[in-house]
């Protein structure tokens, strides 16, 4: 149902969106076709791919055994399923992507700040994706034909000629799916998960029949202590946080499509504490597998496929590692920027002319130049990402916590004067809260912002009406997080009334404020 629709329906005069705050992409979606397979689809694609795999087998190396690694990722996929559920929510029961939804807290223009630093960081991730991918596929290709290696010796800006060939035309085919809007994303997320899946099992059937069936879930190539285990295995779990924690802040660009929030929950649920698992735990047997068969630990798939020796199986894994990385690239580092840049100037540019934006900006800065500086990808690409912990952080609280879910989206699309959205010292805490968060020194684990966001944010708001308290006499006082305790939108909260002037303690009113007030804390 459209802005205007909506007014209709509710008897309320017709709202007009300020046009430069809305376009048919940032308005609330009208069509809601996601299933719950759609949605776990989407985790398919995001989850499979080369980094994850990688990431989990090296676990292995360090000196983790199968089952910490299973128990570690578990627990560290359930906290994002947590986190996904409750951005998701928002998504869902507004129908609006990640910029505006941010304008709930940072305002209908101070939204544009944390949009861009995630259409920065997206876009940079995108082109390494693909570089990484394409090297893979060249990994694979000079397998299968030797022939081709004359092509790797011509070098134009860093990359050889092999190079620029598998690296365009990943990102050719990533463009051309962006390019046909969401419904083409849906579709080809419903196909890229399974089809993966698919190859994996191959995979781990292959390698295990080399090692004659017969692998050790308990023990590992590079023993450590006790005490390093731990480390370990809490440290894994952190960085599952940090790795999808980026993506707990646009998951709504996804959910607003669904249905309903059962709908998002159980598309959460089989993609994430099931699907994800399981894909890593497969991951780490299969390079268990190649422990056994082969000598040694092969944590690169491409690697391990290269070892069958088959042309065909070479062409058919170079076909697989780039549909998975297009998966992952479009969920994560392609749907986000697309919706953030459309946000900056919703008159000019929609969501397909955001995604050819993105997609021209990832082939410019070169990626394989970024990859190859660690100053670029731990300081500046490691720092923004730090930055985002915190903005989950302050979302969170200031939706669920302050403003108890209820939400005007009329006013998300209202820029005139003296309205909630426009006035930016309304807005101030939020920002305030996330320079408060940011953790020094610890760039490379954005969860932990996150947390300081939340804890921030809310101790920035308390103080914020302590203060009106004092100046304008009664005041709502935040009901804690009836939201986040499980209990129904809405519920009331006491008033307080201002210390007298005799200097006496407040007294506690027994009025309630009804349940259908709107935006209450604002």
């Amino acid at each position: 149902m459209s802005l205007a629709d909506r007014a209709a329906a509710t008897g309320a005069p017709a709202f007009v969106p300020d046009p430069r705050l809305v376009n048919e992409d940032l308005a609330p979606a009208e069509q809601r076709n996601w299933k719950v397979f759609d949605l776990f689809a989407m985790w398919m694609s995001d989850v499979h791919n080369l980094g994850n795999y990688t990431f989990a087998a090296g676990l292995l190396v360090l000196g983790m055994n199968v089952w910490q690694v299973f128990t570690a990722l578990l627990v560290g996929f359930v906290l994002i399923y947590a986190g996904m559920n409750r951005m998701g929510r928002i998504g869902q029961r507004h129908g609006v992507p990640f910029p505006v939804v941010s304008r709930i807290s940072f305002g209908v223009w101070g939204a544009n700040i944390p949009a861009l630093i995630r259409a920065v960081i997206a876009i940079m991730w995108y082109g390494i994706q693909t570089y990484l991918a394409s090297v893979a596929v060249n990994v694979m290709l000079l397998a299968a034909w030797p022939g081709l290696e004359s092509l790797t010796h011509p070098s134009f800006l860093g990359l050889d000629a092999l190079g620029w060939i598998s690296f365009v035309s990943l990102w050719l085919l990533q463009a051309l799916i962006i390019s046909r809007g969401m419904e083409s994303v849906r579709k080809f997320q419903d196909f890229c998960g399974p089809a993966i899946w698919l190859v994996m099992i191959a995979l781990a059937l292959w390698v295990l029949a080399k090692a004659h069936w017969s692998i050790s879930l308990t023990s590992t190539p590079h023993p450590v202590p006790v005490g390093e285990q731990w480390r370990q295995w809490f440290g894994a779990i952190g960085l599952i946080l940090a790795t999808y924690g980026t993506l707990m802040l646009n998951f709504c660009d996804f959910s607003r499509f669904a249905p309903d929030d059962r709908t998002v929950r159980r598309g959460n649920f089989w993609g994430l504490p099931i699907n994800s698992t399981a894909f890593v735990v497969v991951s780490v047997i299969v390079t268990a597998g190649s422990l056994e068969a082969f000598g040694q630990a092969i944590t690169d798939p491409a690697e391990l496929v290269a070892k069958v020796g088959n042309t065909w199986v070479l062409v058919f894994g170079a076909l697989t590692f780039a549909i998975a990385t297009m998966g992952v690239n479009i969920v994560a580092n392609f749907v986000s920027p697309a919706y953030d840049l459309a946000n900056v100037w919703p008159q000019k540019i929609t969501f397909k002319v955001g995604g050819m934006i993105s997609t021209v900006a990832a082939l410019v800065v070169t990626p394989w130049n970024l990859f190859s500086n660690p100053t670029v990808v731990n300081y500046f690409l490691g720092g923004l990402g730090a930055f985002l912990g915190p903005l989950f952080g302050v979302i969170m609280v200031d939706y669920y916590w302050v403003k108890r879910g209820r939400i005007d989206v009329d006013a998300l699309f209202d820029a005139r004067p003296g309205t909630r959205r426009s006035r930016g010292r309304r807005h101030r805490a939020g920002w305030r809260s996330v320079g408060r968060a940011q953790p020094r020194g610890l760039h490379h684990l954005p969860h932990l912002g996150q947390h300081r966001g939340l804890t921030a944010h809310d101790v920035h708001v308390r103080r914020q009406h302590v203060r009106q308290v004092a100046a304008d006499g009664t005041e709502l006082f935040p009901q804690v997080g009836d939201d986040l305790l499980g209990l129904p939108y809405g519920v009331p909260g006491p008033t307080i009334s201002p210390r007298s002037s005799r200097g006496t303690a407040p007294a506690r009113n027994a009025s309630f404020v009804p349940a259908s007030t709107t935006e209450a804390w604002e």
